[in-house]
């Protein structure tokens, strides 16, 4: 019952913030220990070309550490005002107030679009409330990391747990989980493709089926339709075989269209698909 009536005050207090300028509180002020900062940000291959978001950045630690020592750049968004004051002071006393900034504001109403890496560590629930955001605003190919609490229906494309004694006085136990996902392309629908020869003489249709990571679909060849195998999406990135045919297709999705190689009997020849 307690958390039936915590998922319904979070879930109200959402529906408030939505009708007015004041932030959420999305949950108490808990720091991910030090000892696993570094490593969730190497699990995302974090680099001098990545802009890195923070939602309840706390003390500001993530940005910190993924400014000072992997060169990123990003932000932090805390409700609390005094850790926003820390965060910044912070920034300044290490010579990294150039690259990052901390602001205070409802990480529901921040702009999230500029981040290549999104990280959090919220309660579970509003983990779950910010899925919606996360896919309207992030683009594909955007790396997200969730401490602790999954993302719902999607399957990420690494999971660690780890044993911390610094999480006993979090959580009263040592585990901890890292969740790394990758925003995905939207690629439902029926594609007009381009294929060489030596697969198919004439188009081929692709009509694809996804929900968040997984992708389904078939093909129409010479009239005929077959359904796709081990078909795959990271990203922008899209590969998948056609049955009896050989070879596997790789591509790039780039809105409305893709463009990549497949790769049969050694050889690698171009396609492209559009979206009808």
């Amino acid at each position: 019952m307690r958390r039936l009536l915590a998922c319904l005050c979070l879930a109200y207090a959402a529906a408030l913030a939505a009708a007015s300028d004041k932030p959420v509180n999305a949950g108490p002020y808990v720091p991910s220990p030090q000892s696993v900062v570094a490593d969730m940000l190497k699990l995302a291959d974090v680099g001098p070309g990545d802009f890195v978001i923070d939602l309840g950045s706390g003390d500001g630690r993530i940005v910190l550490t993924a400014a000072k020592v992997f060169g990123a750049r990003g932000f932090g968004v805390e409700i609390q005002d005094n850790l926003v004051k820390l965060s910044n002071e912070a920034a300044q006393r290490e010579g990294l107030a150039d690259r990052v900034r901390f602001i205070t504001q409802d990480l529901f109403k921040t702009d999230i679009s500029q981040a290549t890496v999104l990280t959090m560590y919220l309660l579970p629930n509003t983990v779950n409330m910010l899925k919606d955001k996360l896919l309207a605003e992030l683009r594909p190919g955007t790396r997200i990391l969730s401490h602790d609490y999954p993302l719902a229906g999607w399957i990420p494309e690494q999971y660690v747990q780890m044993d911390l004694e610094d999480k006993v006085a979090i959580s009263g136990v040592t585990t901890t989980l890292i969740y790394l996902y990758v925003v995905p392309a939207r690629v439902a629908g029926s594609w007009h493709a381009k294929v060489p020869a030596s697969v198919a003489k004439g188009a081929v249709r692709l009509d694809l089926k996804q929900q968040l990571t997984r992708v389904s679909g078939s093909a129409r060849v010479g009239g005929r339709e077959m359904l796709l195998e081990d078909v795959r999406l990271k990203g922008e990135q899209l590969s998948f075989r056609l049955p009896g045919r050989g070879g596997r297709f790789s591509g790039t999705v780039r809105g409305q269209a893709i463009e990549g190689m497949v790769e049969a009997g050694g050889v690698k020849s171009p396609w492209s698909a559009s979206l009808r």
